[in-house]
């Protein structure tokens, strides 16, 4: 399956003509409560007052694991056992910022807490959507994820006007 760019993300084809940049690696956390996911709202920034899942950039020397475990723990205060995140979906993304990006998605239904907003300079909320009925403005992304997850696909491509 092949995801098609949604919203105002920058041309494919300005990525694809820039020099090299590296491929940035992020994780993604769908926070699964019976068929709900948990979304928190930007503070700040291009994508203001538009819904996205906890995430974040890999660390230097970090595993994709610890990273999922570690962005929910520091946006939204829960803490989940690397062990307890399944792989949910892998989107390889062009035009969501000036370098490639790729996004690993992962989905646990066991963590430890109650989720609150624990970035509130970042963040000006946290809520619950049923994974059929998102609100409109989550950022076109993170959304492709989530659509991926729900639908049962496990790999996609975001911004590409061209596939070999």
């Amino acid at each position: 399956m092949v995801l098609q760019p949604a919203g105002d993300v920058t041309s494919p084809a300005e990525n694809q003509s820039s020099p090299a940049r590296p491929t940035v690696i992020d994780v993604h956390v769908l926070l699964v409560r019976d068929d709900t996911v948990l979304l928190t709202r930007r503070r700040r920034g291009d994508w203001d007052g538009m819904w996205h899942l906890p995430s974040g950039k890999l660390d230097p020397g970090e595993s994709v694991l610890d990273a999922a475990a570690r962005e929910a723990a520091e946006e939204v205060g829960v803490l989940i056992e690397p062990a307890n995140l399944r792989h949910a979906h892998t989107v390889h993304v062009a035009g969501s910022g000036p370098a490639p990006r790729l996004g690993m998605f992962f989905e646990t239904r066991r963590w430890i807490g109650e989720p609150v907003n624990g970035e509130p300079d970042k963040c000006s909320g946290v809520a619950w959507f049923p994974l059929d009925f998102l609100p409109d403005d989550v950022i076109p992304y993170p959304l492709a994820g989530i659509r991926a997850y729900r639908d049962g696909v496990g790999f996609g491509l975001l911004g590409w006007d061209r596939i070999s």
